[in-house]
């Protein structure tokens, strides 16, 4: 009997095929996006394709690959959180090209400088300079040579009249925390998990204001849009209360009220009456110019004029750039800052010991939300916490997210970097994206010093745990060996998506075949065929 001599109820009640294979595929850990490359062995010339993985941190775009990363951000925090040794970060020497090339810059340096001293052109001594700094790089150093040549804005550092002062502590060089001595002489060496939240803006209910006429959506907007910064001001304020390097691994999370928050572990520990006092005295004052009065809006926007910039449509004037706005703001005495994001009240100190399930547990909480994304702490099926995040990204929608924002232009502003066919409301940031929930900053955030790897070495320490685990030789990929170049689309080289995800799982499939029969060597077993197809 044939599919199609069925009824049609009957084929209707049917899985389709083509989405079992994805969630085999699904099951197996097989990323369901591969992107195909095309990659050159040097070595023997020979090009083929290649699937590598997407990479999706997120459950709706690859929830294979976003597993995957939630565990190795897992092992991360795990290994940072109760070091007790000092991370060694050392620098590596300079090989001899590398020394090369920045004899080499200082000469091009050398004969620019001459040129422009004796008035002759230096664009091409430019270019040539340029093209140097982008091999410096490709050579393996960071950075640039001239470092930072961009003069940095700064402002009086006065703290504000209504913020208490931060009790100051001696800095000492370390970066590991204080440890304490039982009565039966065991070290214990305690931490802390932080979480810190914004202030209300209007009595909730479920994760729906009670009265949406008087929530402060205005002000929820711009806390969210500047989160990130408080944070980076209470790690500031932290490591100077504490006396020592602060180290942490946190991640930023939606509340149901659809307001970031944050959790944190933290290396070492400290009162939590300080800790408590060290989030109400930090604030972050946005200094950008104002951007309550509306100039432009509906058909009465600036327009674009080549080499000049925008211009108000009625008067031909042109609009301030991003820097003349600012430099305006400097000379203000009256000015103000444009917003000032501060902590809630409710904060939550908790100390944590390593190798408890109090510590486990928290390292789970981490990294619970991270392969969701903020949005999807929205009830779809609450027709009111619809309309709270509509609201929510109605206020987004016209606010500056960013000095390079299109919404500058409703405020008589040209944003930084302005070019044509930019408009109010048309912001592409993430930030501007329901998705997002004006929060476009990292959702996970590690200081440099928290596990002395970077999070490719941790990838790799899981890569030779499963090449020792095969019997296989973990040899150092030659990172010079393969040149990769993206697969135009609609190459006939490339298999169809349902045969590459198929070919996939049969290498799992083989792969923990082999991992059963290790295992059942390592416990004395002699399994079956079936036992190993089923453990499989």
């Amino acid at each position: 009997m044939t599919e199609r001599s069925l009824p049609r109820a009957i084929r209707q009640a049917m899985p389709v095929a083509r989405e079992v294979a994805v969630e085999v595929a699904k099951q197996y850990g097989v990323c369901i996006r591969p992107i195909p490359l095309r990659r050159l062995d040097v070595h023997t010339g020979r090009w083929e394709i290649v699937d590598v993985p997407c990479g999706a941190t997120l459950d709706a775009k690859c929830p294979s690959c976003a597993k995957r990363n939630r565990q190795l951000r897992m092992a991360q925090c795990r290994e940072g959180w109760h070091l007790d040794q000092e991370p060694a970060i050392t620098p590596d020497e300079p090989n001899e090209e590398q020394r090369w090339l920045v004899e080499f810059r200082a000469d091009l340096q050398a004969r620019r400088d001459q040129a422009d001293a004796l008035g002759e052109g230096t664009t091409d001594w430019d270019a040539a300079i340029e093209g140097v700094d982008a091999e410096i790089n490709q050579a393996g150093m960071r950075g640039g040579v001239l470092g930072r040549t961009v003069p940095k804005r700064t402002r009086s550092t006065r703290r504000r009249q209504d913020a208490p002062n931060l009790p100051k502590h001696r800095m000492t060089a370390t970066t590991l925390g204080r440890t304490f001595e039982s009565s039966d002489g065991k070290a214990y060496r305690p931490s802390l998990f932080v979480t810190l939240t914004l202030p209300s803006y209007g009595k909730v209910r479920d994760g729906v204001p009670l009265d949406h006429e008087t929530y402060d959506y205005a002000r929820a907007a711009r806390d969210a849009l500047h989160f990130s910064k408080l944070v980076d001001r209470f790690v500031q304020n932290l490591r100077r209360v504490a006396g020592y390097d602060v180290q942490y691994f946190a991640t930023v999370e939606s509340q149901k009220r659809l307001a970031p928050h944050l959790h944190m572990a933290i290396r070492g520990t400290l009162p939590r009456a300080e800790v408590k006092q060290i989030a109400a005295a930090t604030y972050h004052q946005v200094w950008w110019p104002p951007a309550d009065t509306v100039v432009f809006e509906g058909s009465h926007l600036p327009v674009w004029e080549d080499g000049t910039g925008y211009l108000d449509p009625a008067t031909g004037e042109v609009l301030p750039t991003w820097d003349e706005a600012l430099d305006q703001l400097d000379t203000d005495e009256n000015a103000t800052p444009l917003h000032v994001i501060r902590f809630g009240d409710q904060i939550d100190v908790k100390g944590v010991l390593a190798g408890t399930p109090d510590a486990d547990q928290c390292i789970r909480y981490l990294s619970k939300y991270l392969t969701k994304s903020l949005g999807d702490s929205l009830d779809t099926d609450n027709p009111a916490q619809r309309q709270h995040a509509a609201r929510m990204v109605e206020a987004l929608r016209f606010e500056p997210c960013s000095p390079a924002c299109p919404n500058w232009l409703r405020y008589g502003i040209q944003p930084k970097h302005a070019k044509p066919g930019m408009a109010p409301g048309r912001c592409r940031s993430k930030a501007h994206k329901p998705d997002h929930l004006g929060y476009a900053g990292r959702r996970v955030l590690v200081s440099r010093k928290w596990s002395n790897k970077t999070l490719a070495e941790h990838k790799q320490d899981r890569r030779t745990w499963v090449l020792e685990a095969l019997g296989q030789p973990d040899e150092a990929p030659d990172p010079h060996r393969y040149i990769w170049k993206p697969v135009p689309a609609g190459d006939a080289n490339v298999p169809p998506l349902a045969i590459r995800l198929l070919r996939s799982v049969a290498e799992r499939q083989r792969w923990r075949t082999h991992m059963a029969q290790l295992q059942a060597q390592a416990d004395g077993q002699d399994l079956s065929a079936t036992d190993l197809g089923r453990a499989a």
